[in-house]
C-alpha cells in the first residue's frame, strides 16, 4: 500500500509600509482570486529558500524573511489535497513588481482594502495581526 503524506507549501506576507503584496491566481484552484504569494517546497529545498524562490517567481521581488508567522495544517485548507503551509512575514529588498509564472497579476493593496482571498489566507493575515 502506497503511503500518503501531506504536501509542504510556503506563503509570504510581504509588507511595504501600509500595503501588502498579493498575487491574482492564474490557475485553479481559486483561479482569478487574490492570494498570498507562495507555493510548493521542492525536494532538497528549505522552506526559507522555497518562499524566496516562490516570491521571486510570482512577483519579481527579492525578499528578506523577518519572522515565521505560523504553520497551517488543516487537511481541508486546499481542495487539491492535504497541504501544510509554513508562513513568513517578509519585506521586499529588491526586484521589480511584475506578475510571472502562476500569477495573472500582482498588486499592492492597502491594509485597509484587502480583497477576498483564496485558501485560508484571510485567517493567516488575521493570525499575524493584520
Amino acid at each position: 500500500m502506497k503511503e500518503k503524506f501531506p504536501r509542504l507549501t510556503v506563503d509570504a506576507i510581504i509588507l511595504t509600509e501600509d500595503s501588502i503584496v498579493l498575487i491574482k491566481r492564474k490557475n485553479p484552484p481559486f483561479q482569478g482570486m487574490w492570494a498570498l504569494p507562495g507555493g510548493f517546497v521542492e525536494c532538497g529545498e528549505t522552506v526559507e529558500n522555497a518562499v524566496k524562490r516562490e516570491v521571486r517567481e510570482e512577483t519579481g521581488l527579492n525578499i528578506e524573511i523577518e519572522r515565521l508567522t505560523g504553520v497551517y495544517s488543516d487537511p481541508d485548507r486546499d481542495p487539491r489535497g492535504h497541504t501544510v503551509s509554513v508562513c513568513f512575514l517578509c519585506k521586499p529588498v529588491g526586484g521589480t513588481l511584475r506578475a510571472s509564472t502562476d500569477s495573472a497579476d500582482v498588486k499592492k493593496f492597502k491594509l485597509s482594502k484587502i480583497p477576498e482571498l483564496a485558501f485560508d489566507h484571510k485567517k493567516i493575515l488575521k493570525d499575524s495581526g493584520l
